[in-house]
């Protein structure tokens, strides 16, 4: 005789209706590719109180898994070129065991996660990417303007973020698990930068009132000064700061666009932005991120 074994989760889950508290949480490549990381991390995110919504990466593994397949990555600004290839290979990788394997994970820990793809429930929506001119990119420091074509990438549209059926979720006490692939309502699949999925759909949630909470976990304690450094945390970045910053080359790369949709996020309602260690998920170290 067959018998099956009922998983009953050790936490109750939050049933929440009308406006609430709302935190975003995104986690980066390195920590989704780290089992040990991942593993704490989970197990920290499911003991959160209250509504919750997390986002991931997963560019480490698709580099990774194009290197295998003999594809060289092509990173413009920390941004990923996205041909008709690597569509498929970051959409197995992102859509694919990244999504699922960070479910199982939160499933384990008693929190009831769904992962997601923006065309899944019509999530996020986003529009292809026309060709960039781009000034003095990391491969010519000369200032020469010149043209890049980011392929199948998706800048999210207004409206873009399906506020409703989020909502819905949460309310059915469910975590959304959101990857890195959003679509354009036309039959495409769009790769878009994770951190801009994230502070996106913290902005639509602030926007329908609801309190919401940025924050963006990856294998380090913050925003360093010297990358070489592990203590010389930024305790907070303002505006002025992060132009310093820049121009001084102590941010760059995967860092800029993190910066930038989090000043972004701040300045379209949403409360509060903190860069941290996935490990310090449930205390206070990390850059917070001010106006």
């Amino acid at each position: 005789m067959i018998t099956s074994k009922i998983v009953v989760h050790s936490r109750p889950e939050p049933n929440i209706t009308g406006l609430m508290k709302i935190d975003i949480v995104k986690i980066g490549g390195n920590v989704v590719d780290n089992e040990q990381m991942l593993q704490s991390f989970a197990k920290d995110f499911a003991a959160m109180e209250g509504a919750r919504i997390l986002v991931h990466g997963g560019g480490v593994m698709a580099s990774s898994m194009q290197k295998r397949l003999g594809m060289e990555p092509v990173m413009v600004d920390g941004r990923r070129v996205t041909d008709a290839q690597t569509l498929e290979i970051v959409t197995m990788v992102y859509a694919g065991w990244c999504s699922k394997h960070i479910t199982a994970a939160l499933q384990k820990n008693g929190c009831n996660a769904i992962g997601l793809c923006g065309a899944d429930g019509n999530t996020i929506r986003a529009t292809r990417r026309p060709p960039v001119r781009i000034t003095g990119t990391k491969d010519d420091a000369s200032g020469t303007v010149r043209e890049t074509d980011y392929g199948f990438v998706g800048d999210i549209i207004p409206a873009g973020v399906n506020v409703r059926f989020l909502e819905s979720l949460v309310n059915q006490g469910m975590t959304p698990v959101l990857c890195a692939i959003t679509y354009d309502g036309n039959g495409n699949l769009l790769n878009t930068n994770a951190d801009t999925i994230a502070s996106s759909v913290a902005e639509a949630l602030a926007e329908a009132g609801h309190e919401t909470v940025l924050t963006y976990c990856f294998e380090k304690d913050g925003v360093l000064y010297d990358k070489d450094d592990p203590d010389s945390i930024i305790m907070e970045i303002t505006p002025a700061l992060y132009t310093t910053l820049k121009a001084e080359g102590r941010v760059a790369d995967g860092m800029i666009p993190k910066l930038d949709n989090a000043f972004k996020a701040l300045q379209n309602g949403v409360s509060r932005v903190v860069i941290k260690h996935a490990a310090n998920l449930g205390n206070t170290r990390g850059t917070a991120i001010t106006l």
